[in-house]
């Protein structure tokens, strides 16, 4: 077989460029499988170099259907590669392993691919094919045998991947179209409004210590007296957490309501928001 064939034959089962193909064919004296590897080594060497840069780009991906459903995001460091068709298939079969093996990223990242090499070792190759630093960011199962999840897509790049993704569980006996349009439009709702919790008492406390330090130090130089700085001050700590609560949200769609007032009006006796997951590009 000649060089030129073997450069073909080679290109076609790494996705490498000609001219690594031509080099490593060179180095490996015409045999495929040792030029395989001399590009494999190559591309972690290129990877690694490459892993130190900022991936602030990428793409969010949903799997499952609406009793398990999954949702990771993948960066990168430029739109241009987020639309790329070697990224795109590589995220979207990334996302059903990530479905099977309930976001664990241990697990995820050793499991096998179509192709037969590991998560990691694919990711290496697209680096190194792509020449941009790739790393798989967040992830999140949520598993709902009695109720029903939904999510919602925003900036949709191509079929379940987007710039923002959000998935949304229900708790109910009842599956009806009612149940499904209402978890549909809150999980829209969450895209928009972005919530920190479901209920105020749920919001992390380091984020409420840090707003109350910025509230403090607005009032600080106020000239209010302390008595009259101290109810200001509670006044917008508790606006802060109701605006950050799911159920203490402004619906979208009917801003003079709350979200716990749409879930009341629906008249679904067990029906509950059990939780939800939001993930944006960026953020």
């Amino acid at each position: 077989m000649s060089d030129i064939e073997n450069v073909k034959k080679l290109r076609e089962a790494t996705g490498a460029g000609f001219k690594d193909c031509n080099l490593a064919i060179k180095e490996a004296n015409g045999d495929i499988d040792k030029a395989i590897e001399i590009l494999r080594v190559k591309g972690i060497s290129k990877a690694s170099k490459k892993m130190s840069r900022d991936a602030k780009e990428g793409v969010v991906v949903v799997s499952g259907n609406e009793n398990k459903t999954s949702i990771i995001e993948v960066n990168c460091e430029t739109d241009f590669v987020a639309k790329n068709e070697d990224f795109i298939n590589f995220v979207k079969e990334l996302s059903e392993i990530n479905n099977k093996k309930n976001s664990n990223l241990e697990e995820l990242k050793n499991s096998k691919m179509k192709n037969d090499q590991t998560v990691d070792e694919n990711l290496v190759a697209l680096i190194a094919k792509i020449g941009e630093k790739i790393t798989i960011g967040k992830s999140k199962t949520i598993e709902n045998p009695n109720g029903v999840n939904n999510h919602y897509l925003h900036t949709v790049v191509q079929d379940n991947v987007a710039k923002l993704a959000v998935l949304v569980s229900l708790e109910t006996s009842e599956n009806s179209e009612v149940v499904k349009t209402f978890s549909k439009q809150l999980s829209m709702h969450i895209a928009a409004s972005n919530p920190l919790a479901l209920e105020s008492n749920s919001i992390d406390q380091a984020i409420i210590d840090k707003e109350q330090e910025l509230v403090t130090e607005e009032l600080k130089n106020s000239g209010k007296p302390e008595e009259i700085a101290n109810k200001i001050s509670l006044g917008k700590m508790n606006k802060f957490k109701e605006e950050n609560a799911l159920l203490t949200q402004a619906w979208v769609m009917e801003p003079k309501k709350k979200v716990k007032d749409i879930l009341k009006e629906l008249s679904i006796a067990d029906l509950k928001i059990k939780e939800f997951y939001r993930i944006k590009i960026g953020e």
